[in-house]
C-alpha cells in the first residue's frame, strides 16, 4: 500500500479530532518568548511613500533574479506579491479616500509555525530570533507554506532544484555589521531595524505622541504569540485592511504541538512518520531527477 500525503493528513486530522477535548493540562505547551538579544523591524505605514526602493535593494543584496513576466524592455521588475523570486514587496491599499502602503515579508514569529512543522529542521530560529532557512536540509514538502498564517514562504516551482524563498532579515549582511537591504535603502525611515524591545517602545511612543495619526495598536506585539516584525498603521485603517490577519494572541504551534503530544505521547510516532515521509519525498525527487536526465 502506497503512502500518500492525503492519507497521512487524513489520519492525523482524525486523531486530533478525537482527542481535542481530552488534552491533559500537564501536556500543555509552554508559551515561547523572544531571545534576550532578539532583533527585528518596525514598519510605519504612515511614513511609506511607496517608492519601492526597499524592493530593489532586497533583490540586489539577495541576488534575486527579476520576476518572470514583469520585465519591460529589460529594465523594469515590478512584482505585485511575494514569490520564489521576491522576498519583500510593497502593496497598495485603497478604499474610498483612504490610501496606505503595506510592506509584506516574513514576520519572524516568536513561535513560528514554519519551524514547528518542518520535519527535518530546514527552518530554525537563531540566537537573535531570526527565522532562518537551510536549503540543504529541505525536502520540498512545503508544509511551511501551508502552516504559515501570513502566507509568506514561497516555492520555486519552475527550477530544477527548487527552494523555499522568504526574508531572513539579510542575516548575511548583519554578520558583516550592515543593515538589512530594505532598511538601508528606505529614504523615509518607514522601516527601521534594531533590538525588538527598543522597536516596541518606539512604536508605542509614536502612537502616544500622535494618537490622531495612528491606528491604536502595534501589530505583532502579541499577535500569534508575537512577531519580530512590527507594524504601525494609519488612523482609521485596521491591519486586516493591509492584509495582516486577525489571528488572536495564541501561537498556532502551541495548539498543534499540544495535540500532537497528547495523541502521540511524547512525539515518538510523528518522528517515525515524518522520517518515513522524508524518505518517500527524497525517493520521489530522486526518481523525478533521473527521469528528467533520461529525457535529455
Amino acid at each position: 500500500m502506497s503512502v500518500t500525503r492525503r492519507t497521512v493528513l487524513k489520519g492525523m486530522a482524525a486523531a486530533a479530532a478525537t482527542s481535542v477535548t481530552g488534552v491533559p493540562k500537564a501536556l500543555a505547551r509552554e508559551r515561547k518568548k523572544p531571545p534576550a538579544d532578539a532583533v527585528g523591524m518596525l514598519y510605519d505605514a504612515t511614513r511609506c511613500i511607496g517608492c519601492k526602493a526597499c524592493m530593489v535593494k532586497c533583490k540586489e543584496v539577495n541576488h534575486l533574479p527579476p520576476e518572470p513576466g514583469t520585465k519591460v524592455e529589460g529594465m523594469y521588475d515590478a512584482p505585485d506579491d511575494l514569490s520564489g523570486y521576491t522576498k519583500n514587496v510593497i502593496k497598495l491599499y485603497r478604499e474610498g479616500d483612504k490610501v496606505s502602503y503595506m510592506k509584506a515579508q516574513c514576520m519572524h514569529c516568536v513561535d513560528p509555525a514554519c519551524v514547528s512543522v518542518c520535519m527535518i529542521s530546514a527552518f530554525r530560529k537563531d540566537k537573535q530570533g531570526i527565522v532562518t532557512y537551510d536549503p540543504a536540509q529541505c525536502v520540498g514538502c512545503r508544509y511551511c507554506m501551508m502552516a504559515c498564517p501570513f502566507n509568506i514562504p514561497k516555492y520555486q516551482w519552475d527550477v530544477a532544484f527548487p527552494k523555499i524563498v522568504k526574508c531572513e532579515l539579510c542575516r548575511h549582511r548583519l554578520a558583516e555589521g550592515k543593515l538589512p537591504g530594505c532598511v538601508e535603502a528606505c529614504p523615509r525611515e518607514a522601516v527601521i531595524f534594531g533590538r525588538l524591545e527598543d522597536l516596541k517602545a518606539d512604536a508605542k511612543r509614536r502612537i502616544a505622541a500622535e494618537p490622531g495619526r495612528y491606528y491604536p495598536k502595534v501589530y505583532g506585539e502579541t499577535d500569534g504569540g508575537g512577531t519580530q516584525v512590527l507594524y504601525l498603521s494609519a488612523a482609521g485603517i485596521p491591519f486586516e485592511k493591509l492584509g495582516l490577519p486577525d489571528i488572536g494572541d495564541q501561537p498556532l504551534p502551541e495548539l498543534s504541538e499540544t495535540l500532537q503530544h497528547a495523541v502521540y505521547q511524547g512525539f515518538v510516532a510523528p518522528i517515525v512518520l515524518y522520517g518515513a515521509l522524508g524518505i518517500v519525498i527524497y525517493r520521489n525527487r530522486k526518481r523525478q531527477s533521473g527521469e528528467e536526465e533520461g529525457d535529455k
